[in-house]
């Protein structure tokens, strides 16, 4: 019960996104293949934005829990906005077919494959604004099938999400050399249940251990062994938590996050730009930086009494939101703490025409000046 008012919630969630019904010509199949398509909330009127894209195999069953889990997660802002693409697949089966002898994708199968490469990224780059972030999601064969795509130079996809795949022979270890010598950033993710099919459940957690026995910081590898879960059932399950693991470093500071690894780094200030660095390198975004992240950051500089990072977080807000008191109020923060008073003071009184943000506001300034002028008779 739990599991389907989730999924009905996620359902509903994705009908608030734009969702289009197009078909994409092909120069590989025999014939144009239609897709739908959901664009982010505001796509129309973010026009300077640009968007991962989330590739979902089995487009006719699978879109819609991919869809509602994109569209739930951004817009918490637990993963970036992104477009989703469902490739209808009238005869999955066909379409991810490969050969007895080398076991590589053949005649359809190979048509399938260059379709998305050849085809449909050249055709959704002219119609849609798409960051180089691409992800991938399939189902048994169609989660076997993608990993074909982990042997081009790039793979064309950054991360891929496989759902109880089922492997060709020598799958497993063809893609091994691929995770452990992989010089691009690579996110792996593949989900198993206790009620899985049984040949294929002894197959994937094979894989697992394997996969755990890597070493390569640019591998990031996620797994899960759902209690209970079907074959198909797991895929409900599964979508939402490997959209969490892949986009685990764009989320918000959370309380964990700041505990466990923000009070514990030397520089609170530089894991802050860091964080947003990678957010950039990785997923093509250059967000602004979160105010919640901005009041974490600035809570472990305050216990830490690191005033020179708050004095570089102050530039840091000016910057963000040149027009809030954020920025003076952080720089005035710094000068307080490092014996300047008086500057202090002019700081906090200079940004009462601004505007408030969050829980700093003119009334904290005020607070802070009148405390200062209490305590040194200014």
């Amino acid at each position: 019960m739990k599991n389907f008012t989730l999924l009905l919630l996620l359902l509903v969630c994705s009908s608030q996104a734009q969702v289009l019904y197009e078909t994409v010509p092909s120069t590989s199949l025999s014939e144009p293949r239609n897709i739908k398509i959901q664009l982010p909330r505001n796509y129309e009127s973010n026009e300077d934005k640009s968007y991962p894209v989330i590739v979902v195999m089995d487009g006719d069953y699978l879109f819609e829990p991919v869809a509602g889990s994109v569209d739930y997660y951004s817009y918490w802002g637990d993963m970036p906005q992104a477009i989703v693409v469902g490739i209808m697949q009238p005869d999955r089966m066909i379409d991810t077919y490969y050969s007895d002898e080398n076991f590589l994708p053949a005649e359809t199968g190979a048509a399938f494959f260059e379709f998305i490469g050849i085809d449909l990224f050249p055709w959704l780059s002219k119609k849609y604004r798409l960051a180089p972030f691409n992800v991938v999601v399939g189902h048994d064969v169609t989660a076997a099938f993608s990993n074909y795509y982990l042997m081009k130079s790039p793979p064309l996809f950054n991360a891929y999400i496989s759902l109880s795949p089922d492997f060709a022979p020598e799958m497993t270890n063809r893609l091994l050399p691929v995770f452990q010598n992989t010089e691009n950033q690579l996110f792996y993710y593949q989900a198993t249940g206790s009620e899985d099919i049984e040949a294929l459940r002894e197959s994937i957690l094979a894989f697992d251990t394997d996969l755990k026995g890597i070493n390569n910081e640019k591998f990031h590898y996620y797994f899960d062994d759902f209690e209970n879960a079907s074959h198909y059932s797991l895929a409900g399950r599964a979508v939402p938590n490997a959209l969490e693991k892949v986009f685990s470093v764009y989320r918000p500071i959370s309380k964990k996050e700041f505990n466990e690894v923000v009070l514990k780094t030397e520089s609170p200030y530089e894991y802050l730009v860091t964080k947003y660095e990678t957010v950039h390198k990785l997923f093509g975004l250059e967000d602004q930086i979160r105010i919640n992240d901005f009041i974490a950051i600035a809570a472990a500089l305050e216990k830490k009494a690191d005033w020179e990072g708050f004095e570089n977080l102050g530039k840091l807000a000016r910057k963000e939101y040149p027009e809030s008191v954020l920025g003076a109020y952080y720089l005035g923060r710094a000068l307080e703490g490092q014996g300047e008073p008086k500057k202090a003071l002019r700081t906090y009184e200079g940004a009462l025409m601004l505007k408030d943000v969050a829980n700093i506001n003119k009334d904290l300034l005020m607070m802070r000046a009148q405390r200062i002028k209490d305590d040194f008779g200014y």
